[in-house]
């Protein structure tokens, strides 16, 4: 895959709903082959209405979440910290209570073994 030098204005990508098992999720994503970009806003209240193997780039804008992993860990990430995982590595989800806004990034070179 080759991309050219690209800029993104992320106010002009109208944001789609996604509903969590609580709250909601609101995506704004650009598509490229192999590779998803997305700016994620969690409401306040939102936990993910999935686990899920997928493996993602995840930094923190701005506000703080959990990210519960199926075997029982949880890590808090808050503005500034990133995590890292590939595909099948850690199933987890998110959760957050006061709200957060993510810049997520998967794709192809996440899938692990």
């Amino acid at each position: 895959m080759s991309i050219p030098f690209t800029t993104i204005n992320w106010n002009t990508i109208a944001p789609t709903l996604h509903p969590g098992e609580t709250g909601n999720a609101q995506w704004q994503a650009m598509q490229y082959p192999g590779l998803r970009l997305r700016i994620v806003t969690y409401s306040p209240g939102y936990l993910a209405d999935h686990w899920c193997a997928k493996g993602h780039i995840v930094h923190c804008l701005q506000g703080s979440f959990d990210s519960e992993l199926k075997d029982g860990e949880t890590y808090t990430l808050q503005t500034g910290m990133t995590y890292i995982v590939s595909d099948n590595e850690s199933i987890h989800r998110s959760r957050t209570e006061s709200g957060v806004t993510l810049l997520i990034i998967d794709g192809d070179f996440l899938a692990g073994k």
